[in-house]
């Protein structure tokens, strides 16, 4: 690793204490969170307390994708605690897609904090539709690369392809109502074959949600003690 990247961190880690020692007003957090680096847009999301329209809650979300990974964990944090704590703003985190997107998080940590997040947010029913819509284009998508997966394929290859699916599957724990009952248990049945015992555990904590007996009988005598003690909790 050359020596550029030790002094941009030992710069960022002064910066982040520098400011840590400082207080801020709103705008100017919101001002970091559009033009910052690093650091400032970490600090700027932790610090901030509210978002009072659109727009500032539009600048927060813009930070949920596409950036550091530091940013993506601090976002996701602060949108989450928003959302419990300051019920008035629910209305302005309508960003479906951007939800979807970050609900595949290579980081777990920003994953759940995203679920948790939508099950607050599903409320609206064209935020719902927009993020089934494309949480179920990730789900097709993760079927497909499963399906083309050769024996000879490294193992990251597979993980990658069952990490979404988890998430998939964990979010769609929260629309069982919503959701077409064929087009579920399709889900369900293709998850149910994956040898990965953690996607049939999360198929067992949808089904037991469900009506789908012949489903929940096969999942109950799974070889794999997690999976039935969905039923027995």
């Amino acid at each position: 690793m050359n020596s550029g990247f030790y002094k941009d961190l030992d710069t960022n880690f002064e910066q982040a204490l520098e400011m840590s020692a400082k207080s801020f007003s709103h705008s100017e957090l919101l001002e970091m969170l559009q033009t910052g680096n690093i650091p400032q847009k970490q600090l700027a999301a932790l610090r901030l307390k509210e978002v009072n329209n659109q727009t500032e809650a539009d600048i927060l979300v813009s930070n949920l994708t596409g950036c550091d990974g530091k940013i993506r964990e601090a976002v996701s944090l602060k949108i989450n605690s928003l959302l419990r704590e300051k019920p008035e703003c629910v209305k302005f985190f309508n960003q479906a897609e951007v939800f979807a997107d970050a609900t595949i998080d290579i980081n777990a940590n920003i994953c759940r904090l995203v679920v948790e997040s939508v099950e607050i947010l599903k409320k609206d029913k064209e935020f719902t539709k927009v993020y089934l819509e494309k949480v179920f284009g990730f789900i097709e998508n993760a079927f497909d690369e499963l399906d083309k997966i050769a024996f000879r394929d490294k193992k990251y290859v597979i993980n990658k392809q069952l990490f979404k699916l988890y998430w998939c599957l964990e979010t769609l724990k929260n629309f069982v109502d919503d959701i077409e009952s064929a087009k579920l248990l399709d889900i369900l049945e293709r998850s149910y074959k994956e040898k990965e015992y953690t996607i049939r555990e999360k198929v067992a904590q949808i089904a037991v949600l469900t009506s789908f007996e012949e489903l929940k009988q096969r999942l109950q005598k799974d070889e794999n003690y997690y999976v039935r003690a969905v039923f027995e909790s």
